[in-house]
């Protein structure tokens, strides 16, 4: 497993800092955000250091949807799967992305608008 040393998500994988963890496997870590924008708000991390979407090579599609089929099952273990949930990947400064590690944002607990900020 790829690890970078200075990334705060690999330090919370690797349980050099503490994190809220919601679900865990070989592969990938769900842990609740530390400023959290709705009710529900846990970020879904490969346990691989991967920069962003990006950086994302065809080697690594079997990873994002094991992050998409984990978000299913969280979804179900936080009650949100009837009334629904947001998945988000931000990229880059312009979508406010501000750890340089790909992982995917489940947002839910409370009726959305549209469109997002």
């Amino acid at each position: 497993m790829t690890r970078d040393p200075d990334c705060l998500f690999c330090k919370i994988v690797a349980g050099e800092i503490p994190g809220n963890f919601v679900h865990r496997t070989d592969t990938v870590s769900v842990f609740r955000d530390i400023n959290p924008q709705m009710p529900t708000h846990v970020l879904l991390v490969p346990n691989a250091h991967i920069a962003n979407t990006e950086a994302l090579l065809p080697e690594h599609d079997a990873l994002v949807g094991e992050l998409v089929r984990t978000a299913q099952d969280v979804a179900r273990l936080e009650g949100l799967s009837e009334r629904g949930y947001r998945l988000v990947f931000n990229t880059g400064p312009d979508a406010l992305n501000s750890v340089a590690h790909l992982h995917l944002h489940m947002l839910g607990g409370r009726s959305m608008s549209w469109p997002p900020g």
